[in-house]
């Protein structure tokens, strides 16, 4: 693979020849393939059609042995669990593992597609609000199918701009900055991101991230929590920023407890000892991931941010998942289906259901869970599955995909 003599130039005096050699040997292997269990499904850790491994930092996650054809699975459509990077999946053993008090209100400012977000959902308390926003309008449909079937109730998703929060006057117990970045820890993964990289969109980069945290900061109760995070290697996106954070506001940075046999490196900025945890390929078995968690000091007050302040809020834009599902779709009859019924189901297929099956909407099941609705008119039952989540190839798998079980 053909790196930019920039960026291995500037990620050696970042590194180190040691680690440098050992991210650039990670090229030469196949990168992990690792899935985030949902804990509302009721999966039975025991229960894989496949080898798999625990991934240490989180409860619910697993290296998979190989790369499997998850779209042709209906659990992973009914969200049954989510295909996500070991070192993304970190933010589960922060939540479990700081010492603040119990968060009512989180927000996940840059979620697309999601995989943070519901990690969030899998290990926040049920009574802490999750608003997971997206700006770019594309990507927010896609945030929101996946939020939508984590099947999480008290969660929602916006479409809107760091600044707009600021400008609405609301905070949050938490906010995750996952923020957009050079992209350098997916190289190996997506060699697309290779061709996107230059120095000048470094520069770009660290600067948009600061912009983004200045208005992430006015959103942040005193008490709470920030948890900065990058997908790249360089400094200034990383240490600098997480420097000039603790620099310019009233902000600590906490020590999260790790395992040795994580190898998770800490700061690689000379003179800079602050609490950082960077996930190298080649020496942590993940993708690259840089976190910081900050809680900015103060006395935290108790007030609530509910779902319903919240849309009433005119300066957000709240996307309504009703507009995809029928909002009372949990409480519509059951008609549990077979494999080759429930890939049609996901093609937008329409269904021939059994004929003492009610007229009207239904859910379709597939081992029991739910993959969306339908309307049954009798001789068929009209396909209700949104066209824009549908499987879109017409090729079939040769046997039935199984990677998982459920109770």
């Amino acid at each position: 693979m053909q790196l930019p003599e920039d960026f291995k130039r500037e990620t050696r005096l970042v590194m180190g020849d040691e680690r440098f050699n050992r991210f650039m040997g990670a090229f030469d292997e196949e990168p992990p393939v690792s899935i985030r269990l949902n804990p509302r499904r009721h999966i039975p850790h025991s229960t894989f059609h496949i080898p798999q491994e625990r991934i240490p930092w989180c409860e619910e996650g697993y290296y998979l042995a190989g790369r499997p054809q998850f779209t042709f699975d209906p659990l992973f459509h009914a969200g049954c669990y989510y295909v996500q990077e070991a070192a993304s999946m970190f933010v589960t053993h922060i939540i479990r593992s700081v010492d603040i008090p119990t968060p009512k209100r989180a927000l996940d400012l840059c979620a697309a597609p999601g995989g943070k977000s519901t990690a969030l959902l899998s290990v926040l308390p049920d009574d802490c609000t999750l608003v997971s926003n997206e700006p770019i309008s594309n990507r927010a449909q896609i945030l929101l199918e996946n939020i939508t079937k984590w099947g999480y109730p008290n969660s929602m998703v916006t479409n809107n701009y760091p600044r707009d929060f600021r400008k609405a006057k609301l905070t949050f117990d938490l906010i995750l900055c996952d923020v957009p970045c050079s992209g350098e820890g997916m190289f190996r993964k997506d060699p697309a991101t290779i061709g996107e990289w230059s120095q000048q969109n470094v520069e770009k980069c660290w600067r948009l991230q600061r912009e983004i945290v200045a208005d992430a900061w006015e959103c942040l109760a005193p008490g709470g929590l920030l948890i900065y995070s990058t997908c790249t290697f360089n400094l200034k996106e990383n240490e600098e920023n997480v420097r000039w954070i603790l620099e310019n506001f009233d902000a600590e940075a906490l020590n999260i407890p790790t395992d040795p046999s994580w190898n998770i490196t800490g700061s690689l900025l000379e003179g800079f000892t602050a609490p950082v945890y960077r996930f190298i390929p080649g020496i942590t078995r993940s993708e690259g991931l840089f976190v910081c968690v900050i809680r900015k000091r103060g006395t935290r007050n108790e007030d609530t941010l509910t779902k319903e302040k919240l849309e009433k809020t005119r300066c957000l834009k709240v996307l309504d998942p009703s507009n995809l599902l029928p909002p009372s779709s949990i409480l519509l009859p059951r008609i549990n289906i077979d494999y080759p019924e429930a890939l049609k189901y996901l093609r937008g297929e329409a269904l021939v259901l059994p004929a003492d099956t009610p007229r009207g909407i239904v859910n379709i099941t597939y081992k029991g869970i739910v993959l969306g609705p339908a309307k049954n008119i009798g001789n068929r039952a009209n396909n209700l599955y949104p066209k824009a989540w549908r499987i879109k190839t017409t090729h079939l798998p040769a046997e039935e995909v199984k990677i998982i079980d459920i109770q």
